[in-house]
Parts: structure tokens; sequence; C-alpha cells
């Protein structure tokens, strides 16, 4: 299997408490960029598990070293990131980013 890269956010609380969040992960460079949007996992799932399941930011070598700052035989990635709480609107029954 070729080397892939990934990243994910894990909540420090059980699944219910991390279904309230969503998060964000970019990386970019060459005027370009890659995200991934999802819902954190809980810290009680073991890494191993959200690696297996490819609920991440997943990204190839070949695809690192593109998005590689510098002359692409080194791999420097800047992966930027946010979280938010979703917060239920009481009108409309949908989440909003807070």
């Amino acid at each position: 299997m070729a080397p892939v890269y990934m990243a994910f956010l894990r909540f420090m609380g059980d699944e219910t408490e991390a279904r309230n969040y969503s998060y964000s992960l970019e990386v970019g460079g060459n005027s370009r960029k890659l995200t991934w949007e999802g819902t954190p996992r809980s810290i009680r799932d073991s890494h191993r598990k959200v690696r297996d399941s490819h609920d991440g930011l997943i990204i190839q070598r070949n695809m690192a070293l593109f998005f590689s700052v510098g002359d692409r035989k080194e791999l420097k990635l800047r992966v930027t990131g946010r979280i938010w709480k979703e917060e239920q609107s009481p009108d409309a029954g949908m989440c909003i980013p807070n």
C-alpha cells in the first residue's frame, strides 16, 4: 500500500456530545486547497478505529508532495482547521454554525 497522510479531530467527550460540533481541516498549496468537513469523533474511539473508517482528511503521498511548500522533495504540509458548535434553531429546526 502507498503511504497516505491523514488528519482528523477527536472530541474530549462521548459520541453524543461530539455530534453537537462540526469541524473542517484544510491543506493548501500551489493556489489550490483541499478541505474536509465532518463531525469530530469521540476521544473514546481509538485512533485506529477512526483511521480504518477513513473518517478524516486523507492525502496520498503524491498529492501531499504537490501541496508541500518547497521543492516537492521534502514534505512540508500546512494543515489548518476550525471547530464550531452547532446550535439548533428554534424556528426552523435546522442547525446554524455558532
